[in-house]
């Protein structure tokens, strides 16, 4: 077995970008997006940006409000998760905390992601953002939900590498808010609150209430409980 030197070389070969990735949107490294921007147009969460090669101009959009349809004028953080525009032609790296992203590519399909763990979308996918409003009260911010549908590119996030569960008649799933990151189209969480053991689910008190998926679908899990704080003045 050989030992490895760590030498430099080493070092930036391993790191390096790919140059032969060219797909629209490419999982450069587990925590870090790629996007080809061949003249075209990308919504991302404001602030991914770490770096870009090329002609790229950035256009933020306040909290979402245009960018994903009708969104409410408040969302997860307390003040709202923003969103930018990314338009021209080059290579845009886009990461969100260390998180791991996932790209999935629908084809005339929807799935609901947590507002939070959104971070792009090809513009010609439609949005419609909601709120489970049974959750307002218990969990600072609420809780949005985005619907992502039609044909195209989207990036999500997670914290570490997430599980998904099947839902089937019968076999309800139940999820921590704070750890539900996406679920199936044809899947309406409610609520199911434990005012007994309450005290002893997660390690929040906000934690005494679950979401229920039943039917038939599938749920995504994160092993982490991404709890949403105000935003300071």
């Amino acid at each position: 077995m050989n030992k490895r030197e760590y030498t430099l070389n080493e070092f930036i070969l391993e790191a390096a970008e790919d140059p032969n990735e060219n797909d629209f949107f490419e999982l450069e490294k587990p925590a870090l997006l790629e996007v080809n921007l061949k003249n075209q147009k990308i919504m991302a969460k404001a602030g991914s940006m770490v770096a870009y090669i090329g002609n790229i101009d950035f256009k933020r959009e306040g909290m979402m409000s245009k960018g994903l349809g009708g969104l409410l004028k408040k969302a997860i953080s307390g003040e709202g998760t923003s969103l930018m525009y990314a338009t021209g032609t080059g290579k845009l790296y886009l990461a969100d905390e260390g998180k791991k992203v996932k790209i999935i590519k629908l084809k005339n399909e929807a799935i609901f992601v947590n507002g939070n763990d959104v971070l792009a979308l090809e513009e010609s996918i439609q949005n419609e953002i909601k709120m489970l409003k049974s959750v307002a009260g218990m969990m600072s911010g609420g809780l949005f939900q985005v619907k992502l549908s039609g044909s195209g590119y989207i990036a999500i996030t997670t914290h570490g590498e997430p599980i998904l569960l099947k839902v089937t008649p019968g076999q309800p799933v139940f999820t921590d808010p704070n750890a539900t990151v996406a679920w199936s189209e044809n899947l309406t969480p409610k609520i199911k609150t434990n005012l007994t053991f309450g005290s002893f689910i997660g390690r929040g008190s906000g934690e005494s209430f679950q979401l229920e998926f039943m039917g038939e679908g599938w749920v995504l899990v994160q092993p982490y409980e991404e709890v949403k704080y105000a935003a300071k003045a």
